[in-house]
């Protein structure tokens, strides 16, 4: 475990001396939880290092090409790949299975609101570069996910300063109103969806 907080360490360093592309090549390469890096752009922001805004404009850039690139690999490489190197992105196959099975019975829409359940966060990209999803409608969306958890995790990281460590103490009681609205948007796409199709069949 020491050579792993040994190289937390050298690219959180790695990050303040790139400012602003650290943040977005730290959430690219996915080495570090997407919470720790933005939460330390966030005590940069403190430091005086950045600001507020660039720190999460470049954050939501680089947490939508980290899912692009998940993307691609299930476009291009399909599952056998996904299966044997997941594990050096943080994807195992229980999280592509629960992933893919959500694609498959919600369809598009639930690239959205999986962006904020931790174990599809990051496969539910897979399922969509399977089925060949639109560009343009995956990145949208992605986008639109992206946006409030790197907003939180930056107000965080900046609001904790010196104890931004300790993000994931007081994420909590914030993530839990993002996961009710994310729901809320949820099961309205869902019932939009099942009166489209109902309407399809009475037109039938």
């Amino acid at each position: 475990m020491e050579w792993i907080n040994q190289l937390i360490s050298v690219l959180l360093e790695w990050i303040q001396q790139m400012g602003y592309f650290g943040i977005m090549f730290g959430l690219m390469i996915e080495v570090i939880p997407s919470e720790i890096v933005l939460a330390y752009g966030g005590y940069l922001v403190y430091g005086g290092y950045i600001n507020f805004i660039g720190a999460v404009i470049f954050g939501v850039i680089g947490g939508v090409i980290a899912q692009l690139f998940i993307y691609w690999i299930g476009r291009y490489g399909g599952r056998p790949i996904l299966e044997r190197y997941g594990k050096y992105i943080l994807i195992q196959k229980k999280h592509i299975d629960v992933s893919e099975a959500w694609f498959e019975k919600y369809g598009p829409g639930v690239i959205f609101t999986a962006r904020f359940i931790p174990v599809a966060r990051h496969a539910i990209s897979i399922p969509a570069g399977m089925a060949k999803m639109p560009l343009g409608k995956f990145v949208g969306l992605t986008t639109l996910a992206v946006i409030p958890w790197s907003v939180l995790f930056v107000y965080l990281g900046l609001k904790l300063g010196e104890g931004w460590q300790h993000v994931d103490e007081k994420a909590g009681p914030l993530v839990i109103p993002i996961l009710l609205v994310a729901a809320a948007l949820f099961i309205v796409y869902i019932l939009v969806k099942w009166y489209g199709a109902s309407k399809k069949k009475g037109d039938a």
